[in-house]
């Protein structure tokens, strides 16, 4: 069977799906973030087998999503950091998480908490339209085709 080239279709969502729709990515993604960022850590923490996970690392590193850094010569040993491309797929996964708390969480409530460090208040991600500041959600927006549309 051969896989749907999602990085060819005019559309930036299968695009985005494409580098991180592989349902380990986001969660590799997410250890790093909060910086569980080497192997042996990496598979402990998501119980991911290390082919799957060196599979996740390479295609990341590939994409340029994380920066495979040298830590150890001897023996040699590696860490993983997020890129600039990686610290913003990373927002994204805000808006995920933003989704999963309200939808997910049950009765427990959600299983981590976001600290803003400018005003230091417990709050989640919130959508907001770059032009003029206001939130923005999927009922307040048009959809119209842009320069890269399929024709």
């Amino acid at each position: 069977m051969q896989r749907t080239q999602f990085s060819e279709m005019a559309c930036s969502i299968a695009r985005t799906l494409d580098v991180i729709g592989e349902p380990w990515s986001p969660l590799v993604l997410r250890d790093v973030y909060m910086g569980i960022n080497r192997f042996d850590q990496l598979q402990a923490d998501l119980g991911i087998s290390r082919k799957v996970l060196a599979q996740r690392l390479t295609w990341l590193v590939e994409q340029d999503v994380l920066e495979r850094r040298a830590y150890s010569d001897r023996p040699p040993r590696h860490e993983y950091v997020l890129t600039a491309k990686g610290l913003e797929l990373c927002d994204l996964l805000m808006a995920m998480v933003r989704w999963g708390d309200r939808w997910t969480a049950g009765e427990a409530g959600p299983p981590v908490l976001y600290r803003h460090r400018t005003c230091g208040e417990i709050a989640h991600a919130e959508p907001t339209c770059s032009a003029c500041g206001k939130p923005m959600h999927a009922t307040d927006v048009d959809v119209l085709p842009g320069p890269g549309a399929a024709v």
